[in-house]
């Protein structure tokens, strides 16, 4: 019975993300970053309780991409399809190619699709990560659509922007760029110093600018991971 838990907390996570595209539709953003929250969650815990009921299978281990690929990949490319639709559509500038531009948010499900695979097959990334992990991408992106949809639809530069941020990070979740683990080693400071920088840095967002905060805090977190350790080590001495 226990082998069963752990893939119903992976199915949680899938039925999080499905309801987030729903959201993502209607344009409720606020409700997309509520249930890709939730779904991210779902993700973290599913492999905690497996490792914990020590009930490890391989249906599990393809059941969590796949889930991921929908909360992680569809759920916030929808919401940033809405974003650029309603810019191409509003904008004062508008051509007939701009109708087809917002398409391009579904790169993000493409290369989150792409990382996932890399990943599962990948010996080198068990205690760190190798490219932006598919979940720090998609709360990126919530955090992103919601923060700026109620700015001025027609604003060339921020329709400009959200479609370099969509290339950048999608070629950065299938690179090599090294990134740092969420997971602290232990209570120490040395060590730690990158997670602990970034726990204060999201606390700190978060309290000044809300929900968009959770997208500084992504930036943040790759600056950081491109950050040598001894240069950190120095400024926390």
């Amino acid at each position: 019975m226990k082998k069963h838990i752990p893939n119903t907390i992976t199915s949680m996570n899938l039925f999080s993300g499905c309801i987030a595209i729903v959201m993502a539709f209607q344009g409720a953003f606020i409700w997309v970053v509520f249930w890709v929250i939730l779904a991210a969650i779902f993700d973290f815990f599913d492999g905690m309780v497996a490792r914990l009921l020590k009930a490890y299978s391989i249906i599990g281990k393809e059941l969590d991409s796949l889930a991921d690929v929908v909360s992680f990949g569809v759920a916030p490319s929808v919401a940033v399809f809405i974003l650029l639709r309603d810019y191409s559509f509003y904008s004062e500038s508008f051509t007939p190619i701009q109708a087809y531009i917002p398409y391009l948010a579904f790169i993000i499900p493409v290369f989150s699709a792409l990382r996932l695979a890399k990943f599962n097959v990948d010996e080198r990334q068990t205690t760190s990560f190798l490219g932006l992990p598919t979940p720090a991408n998609a709360l990126f992106w919530i955090s992103y659509v919601y923060g700026v949809q109620n700015i001025s639809v027609a604003n060339n530069v921020l329709w400009l922007l959200t479609l370099v941020l969509v290339v950048t990070l999608s070629l950065l979740m299938v690179s090599e760029v090294p990134m740092f683990s969420f997971k602290l080693n232990n209570l120490k400071v040395k060590g730690n110093e990158k997670p602990l920088l970034l726990i204060i840095s999201a606390i700190t967002f978060l309290s000044l600018w809300g929900i968009i905060g959770l997208a500084l805090t992504i930036l943040m977190y790759i600056v950081l991971s491109l950050i040598p350790i001894k240069r950190l080590d120095k400024s926390v001495k």
